[in-house]
């Protein structure tokens, strides 16, 4: 293997200014042209993929929150121009980034600070939430397919209410004010042969909720942030789009009502994992060679990009995170 490596790397070096340049490339301006990209849901990763040689990105707002104590990192991605969002190549919005380097332990503590930050953020980003509405959960994604079950597991462990308030009224609760919830699992369209949006919106039009809050698995760039991270966006989801899979699409032009999309990246391609082992072997060699001495591997990774990774421990992560995400969605949606 070490051979096959060391060939390969001296197949496409050069030397240029008196060092050895493994690209081929001439310049670094036309190397930061084409440096290999994974495929991410995550805009954290779209921003940090931008390089900082190409100076301020405007039209994209970029806040960071750090909490030392619990360990937890928030991260504001807005994207505010049209010209933002063809360089982040993600809808104008805002996209809220919870890390949390802990969430794979079996921590209840910890995962009920988690909580009280997802719950935080939602309360920020939901339109109108101290008044009382109507409010539809949605878990996308294939229960049977584990890494995929995310949007399943959560809509299992929400407080759902609209049946007893349709049925005996608030004070079933004994509350004067609270939020309507329902929730559905669309399932995926290789059992109903139906899209998810479709099914969705039918649900919309019959019970009229007001904002819609989707879950759903994510793909991401770097297997640090895999099962650590949750995104939380105004602009809606593509499902599927992370593992080009693209599907109709659930925003708000779409459905006519505001929709909230929570998600946590449970798979990584396997060609980013191998990008990035790449990167560390490459140990000292500048970055701009690093990224650009993968990107000409191109074509060598191009049927690893159908090939999609995840931990071993997938079933216990997405059990323990799936709770904590709707235990979060449980907090911001209860009305003082």
């Amino acid at each position: 293997m070490s051979i096959h490596i060391s060939a390969f790397f001296a197949k496409n070096s050069i030397k240029i200014n008196g060092r050895t340049n493994l690209t081929g490339k001439e310049t670094q301006e036309e190397s930061k042209m084409n440096c290999f990209q994974g495929r991410t849901d995550l805009a954290l990763e779209a921003r940090e993929s931008i390089s900082e040689a190409d100076g301020t990105l405007h039209g994209v707002i970029l806040e960071e929150e750090y909490d030392e104590e619990k360990d937890i990192r928030v991260t504001k991605v807005a994207i505010t121009t049209k010209n933002g969002a063809k360089a982040m190549k993600k809808p104008m919005g805002n996209y809220i980034t919870i890390e949390a380097p802990g969430m794979l332990e079996p921590d209840e503590g910890y995962h009920r600070e988690i909580s009280e930050v997802i719950a935080e953020q939602l309360t920020e980003i939901i339109p109108d939430v101290e008044k009382e509405q109507e409010i539809l959960v949605v878990g996308l994604g294939n229960r049977e397919v584990t890494a995929d079950a995310l949007g399943p597991n959560v809509v299992d462990n929400l407080f759902v209410t609209r049946h007893i308030v349709k049925e005996y009224g608030k004070a079933a609760y004994n509350k004067e004010r609270m939020h309507v919830v329902s929730s559905i699992e669309p399932g995926v369209m290789g059992k109903t042969g139906m899209e998810a949006a479709e099914i969705i919106r039918g649900v919309v039009e019959q019970t009229s909720p007001n904002v819609m809050i989707v879950i759903d698995a994510l793909a991401a760039r770097s297997t640090k942030r895999l099962n650590r991270t949750i995104q939380i966006t105004n602009t809606g989801i593509h499902p599927g789009s992370g593992v080009g899979n693209n599907r109709n699409a659930l925003t708000q032009e779409s459905m006519q009502i505001p929709v909230i999309a929570i998600g946590v990246p449970t798979v990584v391609d396997a060609a980013t994992i191998v990008g990035d082992a790449l990167e560390r072997m490459l140990g000292e060699v500048s970055e701009a060679d690093k990224r650009c001495y993968i990107d000409s591997c191109r074509n060598e990774l191009t049927d690893l990009h159908n090939m999609y990774v995840t931990s071993k421990d997938i079933d216990a992560v997405i059990k323990r995170v799936s709770y904590t995400v709707s235990e979060g969605i449980n907090m911001a949606l209860e009305l003082s």
